[in-house]
């Protein structure tokens, strides 16, 4: 489903923090938000919180799609989140994926984070997510 065309598209970033090398996910999600047409940018394998936050607020984006595998959830968005904040900017809006069990989704939701993605979601569920979450977090 594409953006409307009078709507300028939603600038994301795709990140792979932590050392992980899993990035599979990461590229599959990536190309479907830009044959979509979002502006993505993926930052790559091995991303500290520090420099995708960096290059979030570089890119303007408008959100942030963190892939993790490697267990290290918790801690990494909990660091993000700081991080977000201690740069005011709390607007970027935060997903994710990765085998992250329930009871840690939940928690991460409580704590800011917008949504995760656990394999089986399609790419579709991600897109609409995103653009519904984007949408009401401009208004």
């Amino acid at each position: 489903m594409a953006q409307n065309p009078q709507l300028a598209p939603i600038r994301v970033v795709v990140a792979k923090p932590g050392l992980d090398g899993h990035d599979r996910g990461a590229k599959v999600v990536a190309r479907a938000l830009r044959d979509s047409g979002c502006e993505v940018i993926y930052t790559g394998l091995h991303q500290s919180p520090e420099q995708i936050i960096a290059t979030a607020i570089q890119e303007d984006a408008q959100a942030i799609g963190l892939s993790i595998l490697s267990g290290a959830h918790m801690s990494i968005f909990e660091r993000i989140l700081t991080l977000l904040k201690e740069n005011n900017a709390q607007n970027i809006v935060i997903f994710g994926g990765g085998i992250i069990p329930e009871a840690d989704r939940q928690a991460l939701k409580d704590k800011g984070v917008g949504e995760i993605f656990t394999p089986g979601a399609t790419t579709q569920e991600i897109i609409t997510w995103l653009q519904n979450a984007v949408g009401a977090n401009s208004k």
